[in-house]
């Protein structure tokens, strides 16, 4: 009940609105005295919030005595919200001032656990083309329906593997030692862009606090590029060290020891 509360007063109402209403649900017609007992708020509280929503068209009122008050269907109600929330945007849209020419777009932090996944998953659900993701099992499989339902919708879907996991809508380049991130102990990296438009990329870990958890979020179309051109390599280099291992351990030694210890 408080989560229905707090998107009510998101979309407009306050504590008040949203408890009078939601105590209406329950039981209708219903006097002021009654709803102020339901909602569990003062009876004064109760007749201001009833008139504020009856003016609103959100209660309607009885002419008969003593007053009652019965609330609009749910439906209606979010249709009322959707009706002032496209309307405002369309006002924005046209109102607002555009950015300069020399705009560019910023990184920005996306912190804990929490709203980085909601994050991942709201990228997910944006994107219209493509989607290359590098990520480790276990972050992976928090993600895997929304990767599913991209993949119904027709995306394409390139996947590097950090450790070993299956797939059933896309093939994965699995990483060993082409893997330069394994210097970072205890750390899991993702990297994901979407569209060529909009990417997110950071690292997560057990052994790292969850206010420190900390990804960087960015439209700007460069960054988005050498990102998504990071994945791509690590692709490149996993198919050549699939298709001519000998060679390359003949050369690198295993791992690519050589050639880690030459560059880094």
């Amino acid at each position: 009940m408080d989560e229905i509360v707090e998107k009510l007063k998101q979309l407009g109402f306050n504590s008040y609105e949203a408890k009078v209403y939601l105590a209406l649900l329950k039981k209708y017609p219903a006097t002021g005295y009654e709803i102020s007992k339901l909602a569990d708020i003062p009876q004064a509280r109760a007749y201001d919030t009833l008139k504020a929503l009856e003016n609103a068209q959100v209660v309607t009122s009885s002419k008969n005595k003593p007053v009652t008050y019965t609330p609009i269907k749910p439906k209606e109600l979010t249709k009322q919200f959707k009706r002032k929330i496209d309307a405002t945007i369309d006002f924005l849209d046209k109102k607002l001032p555009n950015v300069k020419e020399d705009y560019v777009e910023p990184v920005l932090n996306v912190t804990g656990t929490h709203r980085i996944t909601e994050k991942i998953i709201e990228l997910i659900k944006n994107a219209r083309e493509e989607i290359f993701l590098q990520v480790w099992a276990q972050d992976y499989k928090t993600i895997e329906p929304y990767l599913l339902d991209a993949y119904n919708r027709g995306l394409e879907i390139k996947i590097v593997g950090c450790d070993s996991f299956m797939s059933p809508f896309s093939s994965i380049f699995y990483l060993s030692g082409t893997n330069i991130l394994e210097y970072n102990k205890g750390k899991r990296y993702i990297f994901l862009t979407i569209d060529n438009k909009e990417g997110l990329f950071g690292k997560l870990g057990s052994n790292i606090k969850n206010e420190d958890l900390r990804m960087l979020w960015t439209k700007n179309e460069e960054i988005v590029f050498l990102m998504k051109s990071y994945i791509v390599n690590n692709m490149f280099l996993v198919d050549i060290e699939d298709n001519f291992p000998e060679q390359l351990r003949y050369f690198y030694g295993h791992g690519l020891k050589k050639l880690k210890d030459k560059i880094l």
